[in-house]
């Protein structure tokens, strides 16, 4: 596969993939008839990790900043880091497993746009390996500046895929109904 459209590279979904996006805009999704349930549960997910990843880089930076104890800090990293990293897996398990390969069925022509993001699940799993080894050795008594730079290297990555997976599976369960995938 071309690597222009690899996680750590790519600005977006290649315009291909956008089709079924500029039939069902973002906009727009809250609105139709197949949002409630499925999608906003999963979206909701999203906001998690999301906010996880908020709150693990203001802890570090206060950290960093003096403002927040050491103790907390590393009790805070540890619950809000540690529920990241397991939640993250066991969602990318999920998509993996089952609904990327029931989407590619349901929609072959954005089967590319799968297997982008099956493969951003691993480019994850090796940035999240890296910040689970940071957090264990700021956990030991490391400076928390070396946390807050490895948050900030997770961060990008993290939000262009959950945007890319968003706007590319979002549109295929208000299309064909969340009843569809199963």
């Amino acid at each position: 596969m071309d690597d222009d459209f690899g996680l750590m590279r790519r600005k977006g979904l290649p315009e291909a993939l956008q089709v079924l996006l500029a039939a069902f805009p973002r906009a727009h999704w809250q609105e139709h008839r197949n949002f409630a349930g499925l999608v906003q549960f999963w979206l909701d997910r999203h906001l998690t990790f999301r906010q996880l990843l908020s709150a693990l880089q203001t802890d570090a930076q206060q950290a960093v900043d003096g403002v927040m104890a050491p103790d907390r800090y590393r009790l805070r990293l540890s619950q809000m880091g540690g529920m990241l990293v397991n939640q993250l897996h066991g969602h990318h398990q999920i998509e993996d497993l089952h609904y990327f390969p029931v989407l590619t069925r349901m929609e072959t022509r954005l089967s590319r746009g799968f297997d982008i993001l099956d493969r951003d699940h691993h480019d994850l799993d090796d940035l999240l390996d890296r910040f689970v080894r940071r957090a264990n050795e700021t956990l030991q008594g490391a400076e928390a500046g070396r946390m807050l730079t490895e948050v900030e290297k997770l961060g990008p990555f993290l939000t262009r895929h959950l945007d890319d997976e968003e706007d590319l599976i979002v549109p295929v369960i208000l299309k064909h109904g969340p009843d569809a995938l199963h």
